[in-house]
């Protein structure tokens, strides 16, 4: 079967379709030499060679003629394989000319009107009934021409289907058999009807009708009637009964009419039974031929659905799988493969590998591999294919399909791309080697020991360390290297690490020692971490020696204490003790910052300037350490005189402003305030410190409100005068103060003013029933700074809090 008919699912003999071109270019010939005859007639003035038949009266027109030899001509032409395109050109040219003739006359005939083509070739004064005009061809002749001509025009045209020329060729047989039929049965009334149309004529109109629908014997409804199923032969069996019996009966109805065995009525009531009996026989002949049909059908549909099905399958399938005949011809590939290859379905299928895969693919599909399919036997194997995206590892695996006696008849192909898996195993192998040689190459002694402690591995370090060779101490226990008073301990660490669900690495140096070979201990530092491999947990444990490191912390340690003794005392000294003044209680907390050794420079003072005054300073140096306690300490000797003198706050920022100016690169906060018990006020002024917060005995604490200015030093720094602000708030007796440092309030990540709130509501609640006692002071401070320091040890900057109550008359 040709490709077309396979697309099509129609099967067809080769040799009945080439017996029909025969037969169509034979019919076409004859048409040809019909036409060629009755124009030699008029050529030569033979009146025998128009009619072209004996008695064939009237003869043949010379149109009809012209028009007969065109298309015979252009048949012949078109009914072969293959066809030039010369000769297609011909060919139509010949069918333009014929329908031209046939339209035209149609033309006088529905018109009335003379054309002056009936007698253009040759003078014609014959008239024949029912023309009406000399020369001129009958009325259905030149229908049957028109149709004719473009039936050849449509066959010429391939993209045209095939049925526009078979349906129209048709036509024309069914014209020249009513001509026909008209002689046979000696009817005139048939021939009238037929206008007269010259036996010739009908007998090529015949001819090329039948030519026209046989030309293209495996497309439209010739390729139905000659196909190789069931159904073909069954159509040609019934065309063939439908054009022979009616004629038979008629034929010898007439007869036994024309004999007088009976008159009309009974011959029309002969001919109706006649019929009804020839088509019952058939039909109940066509019948175990439908049933067949009908079996045929239902097995294609199973197999249809079974290839579905297996289609499906395939194409859903993550592999690319095809199939082939032994000759290495694709029959089916899924999905997969079309994109694996970049070739869609339609270009792999019925084709072998050589003919539409690049050569390096096509090798894969090798001889050996048939032969073996061939032979029944199975083939697999691993390889890298060149793809069209890149070079991929496949498993391929070839297998027979056998008919039932087990001989193979085709063969299955599934390539799986295992890719990943081969590149995975690829990386397994290449992490292996690399955690070999990291472990040799680490700088420690490193033991791999399973869940019970059992070593499984050691590097090369080992042997340095605990004297044991690495091979020895696989398989011993790992307790076996710690001295044996502490055996349980070391177990106990170890189980309690394992028992942890969080599974995090620890690193443990306390107490912890390693047992040479020779039966020395040394103190060791261990990092333990897990690894959860298949069905086992694998420990491993890095040893590293630390004797050098204990006796250098140990020695790093005395020095600390030495230095943060002699810290401690500078601190103090530079600080001083404020005084304790019985009229104005007070409680103080400073805290220096864990980055220093126990300095800063931050500072306070109460400095009595008469029996009603008393001056209060509090101070920050920016930066720490010695440097900045250095500058804390003049700030508070210089502050300390100037207060002695009695000037009003601003004026005393003003002078340290001009002293921190002096001193080289420094900034520092301040806040002095001047209180009189006498007047129930404080005068106050800061310079960029943190606000001063008062109690009142009746209600809620509060920032005192006062103009902040610029830290002292800042105006040396950038050469102008801020001045510096003071003002007086009242301050009524049975109020507290606090004052206090940012590193009071102030933390990574949270909001200053929020802090400055929580100190004033604890304030608030700690001294609401006892204000300005000494003791209830000395409470608040202490929870003022466990609430917004909950972790001393990790505060990372001075802190300085003091605390001042007024007490309320006695």
């Amino acid at each position: 079967m040709t490709r077309r008919q396979e697309a099509q699912g129609v099967p067809f003999r080769g040799p009945a379709l080439a017996a029909a071109r025969t037969l169509a270019q034979g019919a076409s010939l004859l048409t040809a030499l019909l036409g060629a005859v009755g124009l030699a007639g008029w050529i030569f003035g033979v009146d025998l060679l128009k009619s072209a038949l004996p008695g064939g009266a009237p003869a043949m027109k010379t149109n009809a003629a012209v028009a007969l030899l065109v298309l015979g001509l252009a048949l012949v032409v078109l009914a072969r394989r293959p066809v030039a395109g010369k000769a297609v050109a011909g060919a139509r040219a010949g069918a333009v000319l014929a329908t031209a003739i046939g339209g035209l006359t149609v033309a006088e005939y529905v018109t009335g009107a003379g054309l002056g083509i009936d007698q253009l070739l040759f003078r014609d004064d014959t008239v024949v009934a029912g023309t009406g005009t000399a020369g001129r061809m009958a009325p259905s002749a030149a229908a049957a021409l028109t149709l004719a001509g473009v039936a050849v025009l449509c066959m010429s045209m391939r993209r045209l289907p095939a049925w526009t020329s078979q349906i129209a060729g048709l036509a024309v047989l069914c014209l020249g058999l009513l001509r026909l039929y008209g002689l046979a049965y000696a009817a005139p009334e048939l021939e009238r009807f037929g206008a007269y149309m010259a036996l010739p004529t009908a007998l090529a109109l015949v001819l090329l009708g039948g030519a026209v629908f046989l030309a293209r014997p495996d497309e439209g409804p010739a390729g139905l009637l000659m196909n190789a199923g069931t159904m073909g032969p069954l159509g040609r069996r019934l065309v063939v009964a439908n054009l022979v019996v009616p004629l038979l009966l008629g034929w010898a109805v007439l007869a036994g009419r024309d004999a007088g065995l009976y008159g009309g009525r009974l011959a029309t009531a002969l001919l109706v039974w006649g019929h009804a009996t020839v088509f019952t026989v058939l039909v109940l002949a066509a019948l175990p031929v439908g049933r067949r049909v009908e079996v045929a059908h239902a097995r294609a549909e199973w197999q249809v659905r079974q290839n579905e099905l297996l289609q499906a399958f395939m194409d859903h399938t993550p592999a690319e799988v095809f199939i082939t005949d032994l000759d290495g011809r694709f029959l089916a590939v899924n999905t997969r493969f079309e994109e694996s290859t970049g070739l869609p379905y339609e270009r792999v299928v019925d084709r072998r590998a050589p003919d539409v895969l690049p050569p390096a693919l096509a090798r894969h599909l090798g001889a050996d591999d048939l032969g073996a399919l061939a032979r029944g036997s199975a083939v697999q194997r691993e390889e890298r294919l060149p793809l069209p995206g890149g070079p991929r590892d496949v498993l391929t695996t070839l297998f027979p399909f056998t008919d039932p006696s087990g001989r193979p008849y085709a063969a299955c192909g599934v390539v799986l791309d295992v890719t990943e898996r081969v590149a995975a195993q690829r990386e397994v192998q290449r992490a292996h080697r690399r955690f070999h040689a990291l472990l040799e190459s680490a700088p420690d002694a490193t033991l791999i020991t399973d869940g019970d402690g059992i070593i499984v591995m050691a590097n090369a370090q080992v042997e340095g360390l605990f004297g044991h060779k690495p091979d020895a101490l696989v398989g011993t226990r790992v307790v076996d290297l710690v001295p044996g008073p502490r055996h349980r301990r070391h177990s106990a660490l170890l189980n309690t690490y394992l028992r942890r669900r969080d599974g995090k690495p620890m690193v443990l140096d306390r107490d912890l020692y390693g047992l040479h070979g020779d039966g020395g201990e040394f103190p060791v530092e261990v990092s333990i971490s897990t690894l959860q491999a298949e069905q086992e947990t694998l420990v491993f444990l890095t040893v590293r020696d630390i004797t050098e490191r204990r006796q250098a912390e140990a020695d790093r340690a005395q020095r600390y204490e030495h230095q943060r003794h002699i810290a401690y005392t500078l601190q103090h000294s530079l600080m001083g003790e404020p005084p304790r003044l019985p009229h104005l209680p007070s409680a103080h907390r400073y805290l220096a910052s864990v980055q220093d050794p126990g300095v800063g420079g931050d500072w306070f003072d109460i400095i009595p300037l008469d029996a009603h005054r008393t001056g209060i300073v509090i101070g920050d140096v920016m930066g720490r350490g010695l440097e900045a306690a250095a500058v804390m300490g003049q700030l508070r000797a210089a502050s300390h005189a100037l207060a002695r003198t009695g000037i009003p706050p601003g004026r005393l920022m003003t002078g340290l402003d001009a002293f921190v100016g002096d001193l080289a690169d420094q900034l520092v906060t301040c806040t002095y305030l001047v209180i009189d018990q006498d007047a129930r006020e404080v005068t106050l002024c800061s310079a960029g410190h943190m606000p001063v917060i008062a109690l009142p005995p009746d209600g809620p604490a509060h920032r005192l409100r006062t103009p902040v200015g610029v830290p002292l030093g800042v105006n040396g720094l950038s050469g102008t005068a801020v001045p510096f602000r003071e003002t007086t708030q009242p301050l009524p007796s049975g109020s507290t103060l606090a004052l206090y440092t940012d590193g009071l309030v102030e933390r990574p990540g949270t909001d200053i003013d929020a802090q400055i709130d929580v100190l004033a509501r604890t304030l608030h609640g700690a001294l609401k029933d006892d204000p300005a006692g000494p003791d209830a002071l000395d409470e608040a401070a202490s929870l003022l700074v466990g609430t917004l320091i909950p972790d001393t040890t990790l505060h990372d900057d001075d802190v300085t809090l003091l605390l001042v109550g007024l007490p309320a008359p006695g």
